[in-house]
């Protein structure tokens, strides 16, 4: 496991806003901003995977005509306003 595999999602995601701010303010050297730039892609990867992980644990609750139920929430049905 890598030395950003065992950040939280607070750390890594701190970790990337200070990235992006450094590239924002052009003041780094190239090599530096690529080597930042690759770091934030690989943040930004452990963050989505994080992400990912929590949403596939969430069951959303529903009104059925039985009462209640559970179902897996889907983050493509709050895209499609369901």
């Amino acid at each position: 496991m890598t030395e950003l595999e065992n950040l939280s999602f607070e750390q890594a995601l701190e970790r990337l806003e200070n990235i992006v701010a450094q590239l924002e303010n052009g003041d780094v050297p190239l090599e530096q901003a690529i080597e930042l730039y690759q770091e934030g892609m690989k943040l930004s990867s452990l963050c989505n995977g994080k992400l990912q992980q929590v949403e596939s644990k969430i069951e959303m609750l529903i009104q059925t005509e039985q009462g209640l139920a559970t179902k897996p929430f889907a983050a493509s049905q709050l895209d499609k306003g369901e």
